[in-house]
């Protein structure tokens, strides 16, 4: 029996769709996810009608969250010489001539914090929204965009401090760094998301597109460094310190539980650091 997709798309109006991620406990990316986001973006950019897609999540306390290192398979291209699934992904993102917003509400972190980066708009729950990139806890790095784009819109030194600490930040101080484009009240997050796709699926697409089209030459992070940024990650999953770490993790893991770890991830790290030494 075919599993159901992690991904559903909506139809809202004839130029606004609804893309929602839904993996739960704790919405975990895996291989699936991004083979259909994939689908998704390019059906998108080939239809017409479409102007806007809001990608948000239906579990609660989560919006995307990490790879699941579990299934590190998922995320090996099986043609080295091909661009790996994830980049092609936010690169088509970035570059669609639909404008993207992320509705984040809950735990966004990893390659679901440099899908939200991809986005062109990001708005988050005040209340609700944790960001971070854990990946250098975890004794890796960060390979789907987050080290080429952070630093574009936080600057050098906050993006070193997000993402050489693997702590959690909350979504007034995202807002403030200039990590997100704005945070609202939790009550008043979809209406103001909808009513901002609602205004732009009003304008000409093609003047939208154009738009969108300029401002990248002028801040998206080169396709190569992107690529190699991918080839980077997979190579430290192999580096002695992660074999290190994972048993004083898989250890912690087991006395919190999952799914407490996930709610509290940049804390745990430090601790299953310190206890490794």
């Amino acid at each position: 029996m075919t599993q159901p997709s992690t991904i559903t798309v909506e139809q809202l109006t004839p130029g606004i769709r609804k893309v929602t991620f839904a993996n739960p406990p704790v919405n975990l990316i895996v291989g699936e996810t991004v083979s259909r986001l994939v689908e998704v973006v390019t059906e998108l950019s080939e239809d017409p009608q479409v102007h806007v897609a809001v990608f948000t999540s239906s579990t609660p306390g989560y919006f995307f969250n990490h790879f699941d290192l579990d299934r590190v398979a998922d995320f090996m291209p099986s043609d080295p010489e091909a661009t790996p699934a994830w980049i092609d992904l936010v690169v088509r993102l970035s570059t669609a001539p639909f404008i993207s917003i992320a509705s984040i509400r809950g735990r966004t972190r990893g390659g679901g914090d440099e899908l939200a980066l991809a986005c062109d708009l990001r708005y988050a729950s005040r209340e609700h929204a944790v960001f971070g990139q854990p990946e250098v806890g975890g004794g890796i790095l960060p390979g789907g965009g987050g080290t080429e784009r952070l630093p574009r819109l936080i600057g050098r030194d906050r993006a070193l401090e997000a993402i050489l600490s693997s702590d959690d930040y909350d979504a007034d101080t995202a807002e403030r760094y200039g990590w997100v484009t704005r945070t609202l009240a939790d009550a008043e997050l979809d209406d103001f998301v909808n009513g901002v796709a609602t205004r732009l699926a009003s304008f000409d697409k093609t003047a939208l597109a154009a738009a969108k089209a300029q401002v990248n030459r002028a801040t998206l992070p080169p396709e190569a460094d992107l690529r190699a940024a991918y080839t980077e990650f997979l190579s430290s999953l192999t580096w002695p310190g992660v074999q290190e770490f994972l048993p004083q993790f898989e250890k912690l893991t087991a006395e919190t539980g999952p799914e407490e770890l996930e709610l509290r991830l940049g804390h745990y790290l430090g601790i299953a650091r310190q206890q490794s030494r």
